[in-house]
């Protein structure tokens, strides 16, 4: 099952991120850009865990995206530290056609796939996904208890 996956994924990817790369975009520029296009402004600081970048990579990405025009980055009213990022009109301009193709090229990708069949495959993959996390945060918290040690 892994290796099946696996394969596949990289399949895809590998279909995906050179398509992308044509339009000028690299993986991480186009997932901050994709998240703000779908969710609107959000804190730099809750992009990173959507699109699964660290808080370097995705600080990086921002800054990268900002000299070239397409992000905005501005303090929240609310607290100061935060920076709100959202697109610019470059930024959806640029953005739009691209997500466009993208959503094609996936589109194609599984064309061969029954739609119902489909269906029962995202829902699948949201069942693991959402267990694997689980199972993750479960060992993440043993790791974390106290030791309880003999007699004590």
């Amino acid at each position: 099952m892994w290796l099946v996956m696996n394969k596949a994924l990289r399949a895809i990817q590998k279909y995906a991120l050179g398509r992308l790369q044509q339009a000028g975009l690299g993986e991480s520029d186009f997932l901050v850009l994709e998240v703000l296009l779908h969710k609107g402004p959000l804190p730099v600081n809750t992009i990173g865990p959507k699109v699964n970048l660290t808080p370097g990579s995705i600080s990086v990405a921002v800054d990268r995206l900002f000299s070239k025009g397409l992000v905005s980055r501005v303090e929240s009213a609310e607290d100061r530290r935060i920076r709100i990022v959202a697109l610019t009109p470059t930024g959806k301009e640029l953005i739009v056609p691209i997500f466009r193709k993208h959503a094609a090229d996936i589109r194609r990708v599984f064309a061969g796939v029954p739609p119902n069949q489909l269906r029962q495959l995202e829902k699948g993959l949201r069942t693991v996904g959402r267990h694997a996390a689980e199972l993750r945060l479960n060992e993440e918290q043993k790791k974390n208890e106290p030791v309880q040690r003999a007699g004590t």
